[in-house]
């Protein structure tokens, strides 16, 4: 049972977790009856989360159907990785790395290569995301990011069959974790860019096919 102070945000990130995780997939429809039973909340709380996760564009409002994970669409990938990318280029222009920054990097490179399957490989990609934005003091950037990086979820999950761009994703990895331990910023922001269009160009591909 959820505490209920700021039960808006509790539920929001119940959902969120359950699309991480896999349990919510995409054309699910999200009962809004059966989740207020589960959470043992009213549907006002549940509402406004999801009238929130609409506005960020991670589940649509359909006809007839309620709130519902949005289908994969080439145009809303584009923009999806073209804002993460530059936003994270920003976070990491805008931040100070220190030894320990650089272990738990390391260390969250080697989850990564050693995922023992795609939603972990993703989840452990997302999670060196984040430790390599996490020293960005700007809240609401950071904020952005995990909504956009949810939805990139969808995009990454969908297409895990094929480890081209993972493979290829351990490499770009260890080679901003050296940028940053040189402290060349800038080729660790040319790197970080060059990793998201990667992953981009692949999925636009199948997307296409």
């Amino acid at each position: 049972m959820l505490v209920k102070i700021n039960l808006r945000d509790q539920v929001r990130d119940y959902l969120l977790s359950e699309m991480i995780t896999g349990n919510l997939k995409i054309g699910k429809t999200i009962n809004l009856a059966a989740l207020a039973r589960h959470l043992k909340v009213s549907v006002t709380p549940i509402r406004e989360a999801l009238t929130q996760l609409q506005q960020a564009h991670i589940i649509k409002a359909v006809p007839n159907r309620g709130f519902i994970i949005a289908e994969l669409d080439v145009e809303e990938a584009e923009d999806l990785y073209e804002l993460v990318a530059n936003l994270e280029v920003m976070a990491i222009e805008n931040s100070e790395f220190n030894e320990e920054d650089i272990i738990n990097l390391k260390n969250q490179q080697e989850v990564f290569e050693n995922a023992p399957d795609a939603i972990s490989r993703i989840q452990a990609d997302l999670e060196f995301h984040r430790l390599l934005t996490k020293g960005y003091k700007n809240d609401l950037a950071l904020k952005i990011l995990n909504d956009l990086k949810t939805r990139i979820f969808f995009y990454e999950r969908a297409f895990t069959n094929d480890d081209f761009f993972y493979n290829k994703s351990d490499n770009q990895h260890e080679s901003i974790i050296a940028a940053i331990a040189d402290d060349n910023v800038p080729t660790a922001s040319l790197l970080l860019k060059m990793n998201w269009m990667l992953i981009l160009n692949y999925i636009q591909k199948k997307l296409t096919e």
